[in-house]
Order: C-alpha cells, then structure tokens, then sequence
C-alpha cells in the first residue's frame, strides 16, 4: 500500500510539472509562527513567546470583491443636535456612496425609540435613501442595546451568500433607556460574532461611555474609534469603510497545538481560550494588506544541549471571501537548547518583543483605567510602575535597551498622569482606551 501510495504521488507530481493537472492553489492568507527567542537556556524551564503572523495579500482593483451587508446605526438623542448630527448625515451619505449595487444598505436611528428608517435593499436606491438620511432629526435619550439589537435585525435578514456583515455605531451619549451596562454590550457583541456579524462603534465627543463602546467593538472583533470633534466624522466613516470593501477573509480561527512538555500560560492582547495544551483564537475577518497576528507565552520544560524541540503546530481555518471557498494554512515553531548565553541572546527577535511589549502595555493601560475609574488610583499607578520595571528587566535581558527605554519613559508618562491631584479629563480616557484598542487589534490608523 506504502508503495502504491508514493507511486502515485510521484505520478501526481510529475503531472502538475508537465501542465496535465493544474497545481493546487495556494492559500489566499499566509500563516507563520516567530518565537521571542529561537534558541532557549539548555536545562531549565524557560517561558517564551509565539506570534502568529497572518499575512494578507493586498486585494487587487481590478478583483471583484464580496458584497457587503451594512446597516448603519445612527445615535439621534437631543445631545446630537447642530453640527454633530449634520456631520453624521453627510458621513452617512458619503458611506452610501462607496457603496455598489451589489451590496445592501440599511439605517436605524435611535433615541429613546428605535426605528429603522432604511430597510435592507440595494444601495443603488440612492436617492430615496439620501432623502431618507437628509430627514433625520434630534431629540430624546440613547436607547443604545435597543438600537444595536434592531441593526443586527436588518443585517440578519441577509445573513446567507457571501456577503460581509457589519452594524456601524454612532453614538455621543450614555446608553440611558434598557440595557447600559459594558457587561450587557460585551455580551450582545459575543452574540453576534457567533452569526459572522460586527460592530464597529464611533463615539463622538466625551460624554459616550467608551468602556461600553470598546466591549461591543472587541467581543464582536469590530473597529473602534474615537472622535472628538465632529468635522472628523467623514474621515472616520471613509475608514471603516475602506475595511469594510477589503475583507479577504471570514470566520477566521487560529488553532495552536502544543506537544507535551510545552504549555500555554495566556494569550496576549486578544481574547481567545486555552483547552490543556490547545489555543483558540477567533476572528471573524481580515482584511487584504493589512497585518494581523496573535500572542501565546508558553512554558517550555528543560531541554538538553543542542536539542531540538517542537514548540507548537498553528492552523489557520477561514473562509476566503473571494472565492467563497474554505481554506486553511499551517505552520510550525521549533526552539533549539544551548548552554552558550550569548547564543541564546543573539537569537532573540525584536519584532516579536517589540509587538509583545506593545500589547502588555496595552493591557496595563487597561486595567489601570479600569482601577482609576474605580477610584482606586493608587493601584492603577503601581500597576503601570511594575509593568514598567517587568517590561525595562526583560528587554534589557535581550539586548533590547531602546525598546525598554521607550517602554519606561512611556509608563512612567502614564503614571505620572494617573497620580495627578487633578482628575483626568474625559478625553484623556477615551484616546487612552482607544489607543490600547487599537494596539491590541491591530486595527489600521486612520
């Protein structure tokens, strides 16, 4: 059977060679494994880092691209009123119009009602749904949960072929009518992932809640973006739309397998799950040209001089938006042992220490706001000093001053803000929390 088996992969191979059977296509998005060190101290347990890189192609032009399911979710309270709401009008329109007649276009504004102004269709009824938007007026509270729920609903209505499903957010107070809590949109987001939906959220000026605003957007691996002047809301929308037109890939999953003697810790920056030796990382898209990737600190048990090691096997499983076709690409990491300290240190990456000090301050920056909130601002700053001192020690271990440099003057920044007598600004927190986002989503500057 052995025989017969490599016989005709030989015959397959010579086939695909000579043009009598086409090769296989190779897999729209590239995926690769870069460890924080690929050579590790021999004889002692070490913790090291994976990245799990996602390369996404540019799409080209001329490429016919998935067609889109969006339905816009317009905040129209009375604290909208004047430029904030002229300015989201145009927006609005401005997003229609980039917009083909291939792809489906719907509308719900909310105050403490919600309606849907634009049912799904065509966006090329242009003119009536211009005239539509052009009718929005202001006045009332934020029934934000409702208006989300109801935008899912027009999005739903389309949830089969091939089309990219998104709900935009637009809002510039506090969720005040149902459900307001960050936990009630963390979940209404998770739910929606489950159904291949997003929600990117645009809070204008500093009275929204970005700790709602920034639960939706991650649970349900959307955008977030935070605006502080209205005259930017145009910008921001031609943003997120331009992601919205470049999605490559859909229902995305990241699957790292590691061999016994090696075992996860925590996935860094991004939500995900550890099963025993199995991670599991889920995106709902990519987007052509733009770079993703993914964290796991493992715990590697000692290894001998010069021994080779598998350190984990990476799967990446998703739908190619192009094609409509399932596809997936693999990759592996392996560490070598040595005893030779300078080898060890000579083998480091500064890209993959670079990201992941990036994404740890990111995440301290979080649960220091979080703290500070709380009212416990003493904490918040000595969490920020320790991350310092952790991230300073372990890149200085590695031959990285300039990136411990950077990372403590940063820090220190952060704590001296956070320990001021004087309370921060709104401001400061939303482009605090928006910047961390962006960070650990890897979401493209705008």
């Amino acid at each position: 059977m052995q025989t017969t088996a490599k016989l005709y992969t030989m015959m397959l191979t010579l086939a695909v060679l000579f043009g009598a059977v086409p090769a296989p296509a190779a897999p729209l998005v590239g995926c690769d494994l870069t460890l924080d060190r690929t050579i590790l101290p021999a004889g002692q347990a070490q913790k090291t880092v994976i990245k799990i890189n996602l390369d996404v192609p540019a799409i080209p032009v001329e490429t016919a691209r998935p067609p889109v399911n969006l339905a816009l979710v317009l905040d129209r309270s009375g604290s909208m009123s004047g430029d904030k709401i002229a300015k989201a009008r145009e927006a609005a329109i401005a997003a229609l119009r980039r917009l083909g007649p291939q792809d489906l276009f719907s509308l719900v504004i909310y105050d403490h009602n919600v309606q849907t102004l634009v049912p799904p269709q065509s966006a090329a009824n242009s003119e009536w749904i211009e005239s539509r938007i052009n009718s929005i007026r202001t006045g009332g509270n934020t029934a934000l949960y409702g208006a989300v729920s109801q935008g899912a609903a027009e999005v739903r209505k389309n949830l089969y072929d091939r089309y990219v499903h998104r709900v935009v957010l637009l809002s510039d107070g506090l969720a005040n009518v149902g459900p307001s809590s960050p936990a009630d949109l963390a979940r209404l987001g998770a739910a929606l992932i489950k159904e291949g939906i997003s929600v990117s959220t645009i809070g204008i000026g500093t009275d929204f809640n970005e700790d709602l605003m920034t639960q939706l957007a991650d649970r349900s691996d959307g955008n977030h973006y935070f605006v502080e002047s209205s005259l930017d809301l145009p910008r921001i929308f031609a943003a997120e739309l331009g992601d919205i037109l470049s999605v490559a890939a859909r229902k995305v999953m990241i699957e790292i397998d590691c061999p016994n003697g090696v075992r996860p810790l925590r996935i860094i920056g991004r939500e995900g799950r550890i099963r025993g030796n199995r991670v599991e990382i889920h995106l709902n898209q990519l987007y052509g040209g733009q770079e993703k990737y993914a964290l796991v600190e493992v715990l590697v048990e000692p290894g001998r001089e010069d021994e080779l090691k598998k350190v984990a096997d990476a799967r990446c499983s998703y739908e190619n938006a192009l094609t409509n076709a399932q596809e997936s690409s693999v990759a592996v990491a392996q560490v070598r042992f040595s005893q030779r300290q300078e080898e060890v240190r000579r083998s480091a990456s500064k890209a993959v220490q670079k990201a992941v000090v990036d994404n740890e301050m990111a995440e301290v920056r979080d649960k220091a706001l979080d703290l500070y909130n709380a009212g416990r601002k003493d904490e918040a700053v000595q969490q920020l000093k320790a991350k310092s001192s952790e991230i300073s020690s372990r890149s200085q271990a590695l031959g990285f001053g300039d990136i411990a440099q950077e990372a403590e003057g940063a820090l220190q920044q952060d704590a001296d803000t956070f320990a001021a007598p004087a309370p921060m600004a709104p401001a400061e927190k939303k482009l605090l929390r928006s910047e961390s986002y962006k960070v650990r989503k890897q979401q493209k500057e705008y």
